[in-house]
């Protein structure tokens, strides 16, 4: 008689596993692993990265800036801007925001980065209304480029220094007066030009000076014809004439220094050098310390203190 085979009560595809105390803590382990694990990525986790920055209207961010220029908040202005810029790098805002924040560098005496500035603005806007403007403001920025340390902290003459950048601050202000002359800014540029040649030539007269105090005759003739030439109808015309005539009488050349002194004779009769009295000097002890605040021989008068 033939056995029918019967299956067990629980088949493999029905019986539930056997599970050790040991294996279910290991399920919940590896469970909670996974559900950390995509938090984690799923919804950026603030233990691993940090949050994106909000990202700002670029008429609220204008506003916020502009708003510091108007209380001479410049450091403010500047990080205001800087975020427009590269959130926005074109459009009108941008444009106005590049200017304001190289006027807030210059007010803020970051002159180097002011000049910077301007240059980013003039290479990208060459047709730009302001135009103009930006090349008054990189003018008054190279004028005092390199010379703000000296002036504020040691008073220093500042036809002392190097005058490269004051060269260029010139040629930045000419480009305002002759290129826009009916501009609002080409009255204010003519008048630092003035100031800017009488500066350089008063440089000038110091180094021809400097020839003389050390009896080099030959070269301070040859610097007080240079800034004659160079820097006519400046302020210190006159004294240049006056080398000349001490150079001359020096050299033994008379009827030259005859010349000179008719011209100032006829042009400033009161110069102290027809009666002697100049230039003065400083005193030997004060020039001994190189960040003295000793005026400038050309000005006619030492200090004694």
């Amino acid at each position: 008689m033939t056995q029918r085979m019967t299956l067990p009560a629980s088949s493999p595809s029905t019986a539930k596993p056997h599970v050790t105390p040991r294996s279910s803590s290991v399920a919940r382990f590896l469970v909670l692993a996974l559900v950390l694990a995509v938090t984690a990525t799923g919804t950026g986790c603030k233990w691993f990265k940090k949050d994106a920055p909000v990202v700002q209207p670029v008429e609220t961010m204008y506003e916020t800036g502009h708003q510091s220029m108007k209380t001479a908040n410049w450091d403010r202005a500047q990080t205001q801007y800087r975020s427009l810029i590269a959130q926005y790098p074109y459009g009108p805002y941008t444009e106005q925001a590049l200017m304001e924040s190289a006027y807030a560098q210059y007010k803020a005496g970051k002159l180097d980065d002011a000049v910077s500035s301007i240059d980013k603005f003039l290479r990208t806007y060459p047709t730009h209304r302001n135009v103009p403007y930006m090349y008054y403001l990189r003018g008054l920025a190279n004028s005092t480029r390199d010379a703000v340390f000296l002036q504020r902290v040691w008073k220093l003459d500042a036809s002392r220094r190097d005058l490269s950048t004051p060269m260029q601050g010139y040629n930045d202000l000419s480009i305002v007066a002759e290129r826009y002359p009916n501009s609002r800014y080409a009255a204010d540029a003519r008048q630092r030009m003035i100031f800017l040649r009488n500066q350089f030539a008063r440089h000038e007269l110091d180094t021809a000076l400097y020839y003389m105090r050390r009896d080099a005759y030959v070269s301070a003739a040859t610097r007080a014809r240079y800034l004659l030439e160079t820097y006519p109808q400046s302020e210190y015309q006159y004294d240049a004439v006056a080398v000349l005539g001490e150079a001359y009488t020096k050299l033994g050349n008379q009827a030259l220094a005859d010349d000179a002194r008719r011209v100032l004779q006829l042009n400033d009769p009161q110069h102290p050098w027809l009666t002697g009295d100049w230039p003065k000097y400083p005193w030997q002890i004060r020039r001994l310390n190189p960040f003295a605040g000793e005026k400038s021989p050309a000005s006619g008068m030492s200090e004694r203190k």
